[in-house]
């Protein structure tokens, strides 16, 4: 306590002195005191409700955030600071006013404890004497006074001034005895106890903070907006901390305490009059809290209990399952028809997959067989799991390996990591920067694909990845589905898919509306089918479009899809409606027909792009396809729509050949995907048997079909070492070419010179 009996005491003791000089009354005295503090400090809460004013502004955004990038809590944390950097907020500033407080508590209770020395400002040799005498009045060791040794001393000298006249001048006992620490009838040096009328100061600290608090809930910008369980846990710890602390340090203390939280209410006050909130935020944009009913609160809580308890069976049967050679990792029920194709085929192979999945409802659980095995993994659990994966193989369609939550296996340093985009678009634009660094294969589906990823590898001078020229082997599922039904149904009305993306400022976020009722006024069935992700995030918002178009609803002329298990939905449309979602791609190529493109902020996840010198598909697609309308020209949304639904056939040739020179393998991708990765597990496996093969031999203890083996591996190495060589020889005849025509040019120029 020292540095702060020097630091914060001494000054805090000359400012109450001169209040207790000025009125004559220690109660008084602090009653000022406190309110000089919070003249003081009102510059600070003057900053940090500015700053709250920010944060409030902001509150509509970062919920977005939070929403949209669930469970990736470093990501979450990488765009929060991204918003707080453009809109000049700091947390710092709307903390210092609670981060002086906390020097400045200490400061009093320095005060408090020491007026000898900072009230009056006593030497330390005639305080260390005094209370010496004071302990032997009280018969007690001075050590056992503690932090109340000078307050003791008033105590006596105002009952008993004679006794200590014997250790310090008169002068000094007459200036202990004109200080009084009573107020109202009590002695503000005493610490309160229990069935004492001193409890009063505790009981009136805890009722100011409450007071204080529940203002702060219903007029502090950022407290009316928060949630419930913040607003209750905050006012509970306030009212407990200032009850607790008023409880065991002097009356004093209890006083300032209590006085400053009345204070505080007037600087809320005060603060909204300087600077009123409600000019600057909107209100209606913010979240309002309200709490879930009992009936919703025990649905969660057993569809947690379901998914917790299923969890740690799911992975108490992988861990049982032993040595698995391919794992796919699905990120919900609605990615399995982005494996199907594949997974189907290595079943079809006689390859077991290990299929993990973070829904506990995922409909995998219904399609078990004796080659799929599917488990749930939570995502708290996710994290741990994946790190500690035992695989030859992991194939999963989720970006940002090892750079946020997901990282690659601490167990197994060899184990091949396989990306597979879930939409025909382009790395470089809708994937993040860096987003494909550390895998080490990528299922490519057309020539674009190629060319970003090695050109991102010589921007970046990233080591080569393997690139297997795969394909959609979704569309290939598309296409036979609609063999199989005989093509397309006949739509009376015409239907028109709404199905944008989810990212920020999308349709349904911008001009659905304006985009609806067009096409219902053209006589069409307007399907309006959210992004998965954005049905997860924002159900509020899917469920106010129901609301919005309840009337619609009703007649039957637009329909809301939150089921996302088929894909019906988008080859029977007539015409699609999208921003800048990669469904445009999956809607034309399946079905031929055009798509509408609405001009929205262009969705871009890498700011960095335009470093790849390759168009994104996104971009070169947009006019090849369909048609694109600005947001102000959706008034033609229904004409134009009407002409493509109309005029089918003049879009069928066109978007045939662009499909053809976008993708790879169509028709037979899965089977493309399915070969590179038996192709990969026989490589591990035939290593697995050449490594113990050559064990057993240098252990005597080798089989005839080991030796085999081991002399097969030696001639095919032997072949691979021969076309290694032919391919430097060819390199080297092609290099001397070069040179004997560069020297037969030159030659040429000489004989051209002399003529």
């Amino acid at each position: 306590m020292s540095v702060i009996d020097w630091l914060l005491g001494t000054p805090l003791g000359k400012v109450l002195y001169f209040c207790y000089w000025l009125l004559g009354n220690y109660g008084l005295a602090i009653v000022v005191f406190t309110l000089f503090t919070k003249i003081v400090l009102f510059p600070l809460s003057m900053l940090a409700q500015k700053n709250a004013i920010i944060m409030a502004r902001l509150k509509p955004q970062l919920e977005d955030i939070k929403r949209r990038f669930a469970g990736n809590s470093s990501l979450i944390l990488e765009e929060q600071q991204k918003l707080y950097k453009t809109n000049h907020y700091s947390a710092l500033k709307g903390s210092l006013p609670l981060l002086v407080q906390i020097p400045l508590i200490l400061g009093v209770i320095s005060v408090v404890y020491h007026p000898l020395k900072h009230v009056l400002g006593l030497s330390t040799s005639v305080i260390t004497s005094l209370v010496a005498k004071a302990a032997v009045l009280l018969g007690v060791p001075e050590a056992d006074l503690g932090y109340s040794g000078q307050t003791r001393v008033l105590e006596l000298v105002q009952t008993n001034p004679d006794a200590f006249t014997p250790v310090v001048s008169a002068d000094i006992v007459s200036r202990i005895q004109s200080v009084d620490l009573h107020f109202l009838g009590l002695n503000l040096g005493d610490v309160p106890s229990w069935g004492s009328v001193t409890m009063i100061w505790p009981i009136a600290s805890a009722l100011s903070a409450l007071a204080l608090c529940l203002y702060q809930n219903r007029y502090y910008v950022l407290q009316r907006f928060a949630g419930p369980g913040s607003r209750i846990g905050i006012t509970a710890f306030m009212v407990a901390f200032s009850g607790y602390f008023a409880a065991i340090l002097p009356g004093a203390f209890g006083l300032y305490w209590t006085v400053g939280n009345l204070l505080g209410i007037a600087v809320v006050w005060l603060c909204n009059v300087i600077d009123d909130p409600r000019k600057k935020v909107d209100y209606s944009t913010i979240v309002t809290w309200a709490p879930l009913s009992r009936e919703e609160r025990a649905v969660k809580r057993a569809a947690a209990r379901f998914a917790a308890a299923k969890g740690r069976e799911d992975r108490r049967l992988f861990r049982a399952a032993g040595h698995k050679e391919v794992i796919f990792y699905s990120e919900g029920s609605g990615f399995w028809k982005y494996f199907a194709g594949i997974i189907n085929q290595l079943a079809h192979d006689g390859i077991h997959v290990h299929y993990v999945t973070s829904d506990a409802e995922d409909k995998v659980f219904s399609r078990r067989s004796d080659h799929l095995t599917p488990y749930y993994v939570g995502a708290k659990a996710l994290i741990p799991f994946m790190m500690q994966l035992d695989a030859d193989i992991v194939v999963m369609t989720l970006p940002d390996l090892e750079k946020y939550h997901i990282k690659r296996s601490l167990v197994r340093k060899d184990m091949e990591y396989i990306y597979l985009d879930h939409g025909v678009g382009s790395f470089h634009l809708m994937l993040r920067e860096g987003a494909l660094d550390h895998f080490d294969t990528i299922f490519c589906n057309g020539p674009n694909h190629v060319a970003e990823v090695r050109q991102t590898e010589d921007v970046y001078d990233l080591a080569p990845k393997k690139l297997a020229e795969v394909g959609f082997p979704l569309f290939d599922d598309m296409i036979a589905s609609l063999e199989a039904q005989g093509g397309f149904p006949v739509n009376d009305p015409p239907v028109a898919l709404i199905a944008p993306s989810w990212q920020p400022e999308n349709i349904l976020e911008l001009c659905l509306d304006e985009t609806v009722t067009p096409l219902v006024e053209a006589g069409f069935h307007v399907i309006v089918r959210p992004h998965p992700e954005f049905v997860k995030r924002f159900g509020d918002r899917v469920r106010a479009m129901q609301v919005n178009f309840a009337d619609h609803i009703d007649s039957g002329a637009v329909e809301i899809q939150t089921d996302f298990s088929s894909s019906s939905t988008v080859y029977n449309a007539n015409v699609l409606v999208t921003d800048w979602s990669t469904i445009a791609a999956e809607f034309c190529f399946t079905t031929l027909k055009p798509t509408i493109f609405i001009n929205t902020p262009m969705k871009v996840m890498n700011h960095n792009w335009e470093r790849i010198a390759a168009v994104p598909l996104e971009i070169s697609l947009r006019d090849e396809v369909g048609v694109s309308l600005e947001m102000d020209d959706l008034g033609r949304i229904g004409e134009v729509a009407r002409d493509m639904a109309d005029n089918p056939g003049r879009w069928h040739d066109v978007i045939e050949e662009v499909r053809a020179r976008t993708l790879f393998n169509l028709g037979h991708s899965a089977q493309a995907g399915a070969t590179y990765i038996e192709n990969g597990l026989e490589t591990r496996r035939r290593a697995l048997a050449v490594r113990e093969a050559e064990d057993a031999v240098l252990e005597g203890r080798s089989t005839p079909s080991q030796e085999a083996l081991l002399a097969d591996e030696e001639a095919r190495q032997t072949r691979e070492e021969i076309e290694a060589l032919r391919d430097q020889a060819s390199e080297l005849r092609a290099m001397a070419d070069a040179v004997a025509d560069e020297a037969d040019a030159r030659e040429a120029q000489l004989e051209a010179a002399h003529a």
